[in-house]
């Protein structure tokens, strides 16, 4: 039996793409562009009997991951057994149409930041389509780009923004970074924005912790980019006065984002933004949890 949701509802230079199937299933297809020299790829899931010029979401997948990892190909399946066509994109990280987990081992030189300018080209891409209304999604890392790219970069063509388990200021923070890397971010930061700041932010940093990378080659301007205090980090920081009709989702056994059920009730409560948790789920929102976020999006996206 499918697991009971706890909502709470409060008003408040591209290319011509290339097509091939994927081996995710049969009705998925992937779809790839030419930007700045790099492929960029993302899967497509047409509901049936829909098409481009009916609602699309666009998903953005979490921190080094892609978007055939379980979590997003299921939510792709189970939002297109809800009517809903979708649209997952692969982030490039900086490589060459990239497939996969990011390797630890590939030296670093992609930026936190990087996303929303691939969001806006695929959000070309759809226009060219001829999609006229798009729901943003993003997961984790990928819910704070979304809800940055959403804040920055409004338009008509953006409907609604669902953000699940958004990260917010907590996990790019100093505490953050000494827990899992065992030593202090501070010198290490220090060092990379020197550099940036001499015009050498190519420079590499041997050795270094990075997001979840131990010993990980980075460069001094995606070392700087990524843990630079900055308040567009703070998912609900950038809710304080969203463009579009937003919902937060958030997992009951979340421990990735545990601050995010106290940090958005007060947004909640105000009006500016609706919140579903879903029970019994963990970050991931794996199984039972994964069609109760694709019913709780459907709902959200048919009001």
């Amino acid at each position: 039996m499918k697991k009971l949701l706890t909502a709470l509802f409060t008003a408040a230079a591209i290319t011509t793409a290339s097509w091939a199937p994927t081996a995710m299933a049969a009705d998925v297809k992937e779809v790839t562009q030419q930007q700045h020299g790099l492929t960029l790829n993302a899967n497509l899931l047409m509901a049936d009997g829909k098409g481009f010029s009916d609602e699309m979401v666009l998903l953005t997948h979490g921190t080094l991951t892609h978007k055939e990892r379980s979590t997003y190909a299921a939510l792709q399946k189970n939002l297109a057994a809800q009517g809903v066509s979708s649209l997952s994109i692969n982030l490039s990280l900086g490589l060459d149409n990239r497939h996969g987990e990011y390797d630890c081992a590939v030296p670093h030189t992609h930026k936190h930041t990087d996303a929303l300018q691939e969001i806006g080209y695929w959000m070309d891409w759809l226009k060219q389509q001829g999609t006229e209304k798009v729901v943003l999604m993003g997961h984790s890392r990928g819910g704070n780009q979304t809800a940055w790219y959403a804040a920055e970069h409004d338009s008509d063509m953006i409907d609604k923004v669902i953000l699940i388990a958004p990260a917010t200021g907590a996990q790019q923070s100093a505490d953050e970074y000494a827990q899992k890397a065992g030593t202090s971010l501070q010198p290490i930061l220090d060092k990379a924005q020197k550099l940036v700041a001499e015009g050498k932010g190519d420079q590499m940093l041997d050795k270094t912790y990075f997001i979840y990378c131990k010993d990980a080659q980075v460069t001094a301007a995606a070392f700087a980019d990524y843990y630079t205090v900055k308040p567009q980090f703070d998912t609900p920081t950038l809710l304080q006065n969203p463009h579009k009709p937003t919902l937060v989702v958030m997992g009951s056994d979340d421990d990735v984002v545990p601050d995010l059920p106290q940090a958005i009730q007060p947004l909640v409560e105000a009006g500016k933004v609706s919140s579903v948790t879903v029970e019994d789920a963990g970050h991931f929102f794996m199984d039972f949890a994964n069609e109760d976020l694709a019913t709780a999006a459907a709902e959200f996206i048919a009001e």
